[in-house]
């Protein structure tokens, strides 16, 4: 039993990646890095120490 060669019209991710992007550039697209969670009311009031 042999097995056929699975094709696919998009090459794949790992084949063919994508190449990275100037930092600028990314912010430009995206905006500014966001914290993973908001601040708190304290810390927004009195701000990081």
């Amino acid at each position: 039993m042999t097995s056929a060669p699975i094709r696919s019209s998009k090459p794949d991710a790992w084949t063919n990646p994508r190449p990275h992007t100037d930092a600028s550039l990314r912010q430009i697209k995206y905006g500014r890095i966001q914290p993973m969670e908001e601040p708190g009311l304290l810390e927004r009031w009195f701000g990081p120490r």
